[in-house]
């Protein structure tokens, strides 16, 4: 019976090749020389750092043009408030991983909502779809492709 996952990963190397690439061309530019301005990566996401919210929004736009480049939707970073104190602004970014339940049980209630003949089913992180047919596979990812959720999702193992 032909299947597919459904999951929301993100790639973690192309983040961090990202990252390097923003703090590189922030090191370059006119209007951050002198300030201490850079994009930490940890280990769920990344930090924002400078001395004033401007430069944090010009970090932030440097940033998804990086990371939009090197392939990961920008959808996948959750980011925060910005938080300023005396001479320091930071802002933390959180990269969201996998489908949590709520998300999952909406992909399935859309999926059930095309009135396909196809079975959803939700295993950890990541739905599965089946079916007889390959196109009726096929036209559930196109409607879910359509359906503009607010996580980017990638269709994977698709086996006939």
């Amino acid at each position: 019976m032909p299947s597919f996952d459904i999951v929301s990963e993100v790639d973690m190397h192309e983040v961090t090749n990202a990252v390097d690439q923003t703090n590189r061309e922030i090191s370059n530019r006119f209007d951050f020389k002198g300030t201490s301005a850079k994009v930490e990566q940890t280990d769920t996401g990344l930090v924002l750092e400078s001395e004033n919210d401007f430069q944090i929004r010009q970090m932030l736009d440097i940033l998804h043009k990086k990371i939009s480049k090197r392939g990961i939707d920008v959808a996948a970073l959750s980011e925060g408030d910005i938080v300023t104190s005396l001479n320091k602004a930071t802002m933390a970014i959180t990269i969201r991983q996998g489908i949590d339940q709520d998300s999952a049980k909406k992909i399935v209630k859309l999926i059930k909502g095309t009135r396909l003949k196809v079975q959803s089913s939700i295993q950890g992180d990541k739905v599965r779809v089946s079916g007889k047919k390959r196109d009726d596979l096929q036209e559930t990812i196109s409607a879910l492709k359509d359906s503009g959720t607010d996580l980017p999702l990638q269709y994977i193992n698709f086996r006939d």
